[in-house]
This record gives structure tokens, sequence and C-alpha cells, in this order.
């Protein structure tokens, strides 16, 4: 019986929603990494050698085989047409399957405004910084580090917001030796990971991670002592615009000799149309949908800084997934 086209068009979209799981699967048990290391590997053994059940590791293949991101003979996997762009974007499939997988499983129930109160949504936090360490790597990295590299002082203590993990603190700390640094962040499980990671590295007693609320923080007498600021991937919680004005004032009072902020995030997507969003767009900016929270445009942005009390030094626009964009800013 013939297939008409509308049906394979079907049959790719129900497939890649399995692949989509699958793919983030195989990056969290080393099999992207394999795969991109030596150009194969046999299912079986990879799955004898990690301790993994051959049956769901094959069936993990046959997935990413489903949307050519490997080509499959038997038990042979080797990378496919769309391997490469798939493993360098890895992460966000991670954020969607791993991180966001309760968010999207429970739409129907997020969709109705009567269930819309209190805590309505989860998400697992510490995935979503292990995705979001990644993220950073190649959607912030290189113009974070032109920004710290142009600063006009020698830091003494920064502060991250939202630290997640803590990898952007930790980095510093291992540019900066004589630094020290202080992450912020409410979600417990991955501050939990970030201490474990400054243990390792032999940072620990020069960073402290604490647990709070950025919308809510409190002064602390060591907050005085920071000089550099910075905030990643979650300024988009600062909003709405009334609540982020008010927000940005109280970093100015609360971190009163932070003589630069550098705050990078996301930007709600204007002039493309649905049928040409680049991976995790839509997502992002549909999960945030579901989550109440505001996705602010960079004019939204722009609108704030002097009102909040911030002068904007420098821009940088890097737009390859949602719209990033970093703001430097001073103490206006």
């Amino acid at each position: 019986m013939a297939i008409s086209d509308a049906e394979k068009t079907v049959a790719f979209i129900y497939n890649s929603a399995v692949a989509a799981s699958a793919l983030s699967a195989a990056w969290e048990l080393g099999a992207l990494d394999e795969l991109n290391e030596n150009g194969w590997l046999d299912a079986h053994e990879f799955a004898e050698r990690q301790n993994l059940d051959p049956a769901s590791t094959l069936g993990l293949f046959r997935a990413l085989a489903a949307v050519d991101i490997v080509r499959r003979d038997d038990t042979k996997v080797v990378p496919s047409t769309n391997f490469a762009e798939s493993f360098r974007t890895r992460s966000f499939f991670h954020w969607l399957s791993r991180g966001s997988a309760e968010l999207f499983q429970r739409t129907p129930e997020i969709t109705r405004a009567k269930n819309r109160t209190g805590d309505f949504y989860r998400r697992d936090s510490a995935a979503i910084a292990f995705a979001c360490r990644e993220i950073s790597t190649f959607c912030y990295d290189p113009w974070f580090w032109a920004a710290v590299d142009d600063l006009d002082f020698d830091f003494t203590v920064a502060a991250d917001l939202g630290c997640g993990s803590g990898e952007r603190l930790m980095q510093l700390l291992h540019r900066s030796p004589g630094a020290r640094a202080l992450g912020f962040d409410r979600a417990l499980p991955a501050l939990e990971v970030a201490r474990t990671e400054a243990a390792a590295t032999g940072l620990a007693d020069r960073v402290t991670f604490v647990e709070a609320d950025v919308i809510a923080m409190e002064p602390r007498p060591e907050l005085d002592d920071v000089d550099l600021l910075t905030c990643f991937m979650m300024g988009h919680d600062f909003w709405p615009r009334a609540q982020c004005v008010e927000t940005l004032r109280r970093l100015r009072s609360l971190f009163p000799n932070a003589r630069r902020f550098l705050l990078g995030d996301a930007t709600r997507t204007t002039g493309i149309a649905d049928q040409d969003l680049p991976p995790f767009t839509l997502a992002f900016e549909y999960g945030h949908d579901m989550m109440g929270t505001f996705i602010p445009s960079v004019a939204d942005w722009e609108s704030v800084f002097a009102e909040g009390g911030w002068k904007l030094h420098r821009k940088h626009s890097i737009d390859i997934a949602v719209g990033e964009v970093i703001f430097e800013l001073e103490p206006a």
C-alpha cells in the first residue's frame, strides 16, 4: 500500500519525538562522544561495557537512525547525515527531554487557567544546569570572555546570579588566581553539583555557593566586596517590566561597589516564521509561556536600564539560537 506524503511527514514528527529523548540519553550515556571520537561503535559491545540493557540500547540507536542521526547495520552504528549538527546541539535536547520533560508532559493541565496557581509546574533543576553549562559554552562564552578581557579593572570578587552548576565562576577563578567568588541560585540540586565540582577542582576555599532567590535577595555584608557582577540565562526571570526595574534597582543597592554587570540572556524572537524556527527557540519560548515567564525583546531590556540605575556600556548581539545578547552595564 502506498504511503502518502502526509503520512510520511507525520511518521517523521512522531519518530522525532522519540529520537529527541534518545539523543539526550545517548549524550548522557557517552554514546555520542564515542561515535564522535571513534566514528563507529557496536551497540551490544557498548551496552556490555557500560552495563546497559542490550535491547534498550539497540532501541536507542534505532530511534537515532529513524531520523538519520546515525546509520545502523544490525548492531554496528556509525554517524549519519544529521549527526554533526545533533552532536553540536545535544545540550538543547537535554534541556528539553531531561530538564523540562515534566513541564511538557503536563501541557494539558498547565494550559488550563484554573490550574495555574502556586507551584503549578516542575522541572529538573540539576538537568537544566547540566544542559545550560554546555549551552553557555557556544552561545555566550566567546563574547563573555571578550567582555571580561576588556574590563578596565582587575576584579577581586565576582558574584554570579543564577549560577547553576557554577562553571562560569570556577572558570573566572582559574583565570584570576587572586580573586574570590559568590554564586547564588534558588535550585539546591544545582548548587550541590556546584559545590561538589568546586571541591574536586580545589576551589572550595575561594567560592561560596548560596541558596537564594535573586528576585528577593536580602543584603549580606559580603556583597559589599563584589566588583564584578554576572547573570546569564536567568535575566528573563526579572520580568515583567515593573518587577525588572525594581530588581535592577535592588541589585544596584545590594552590590554597591559593582563596577560592571555582565547580563546575558535569551530574547524574544521577532520576524521569524513558525516553520523556520531553529532548534531550541520554540521549546524555550513555548516552555516559558507555559511557566508564565515573560521573555523580553532586546528593546524591552534597553528600556529598563536607566530606570533601574544602570548605564549600557556595550551590547553584544549573538543570535545563535534564541536571540542571545550580552549587555555590559555599569552603575548609572
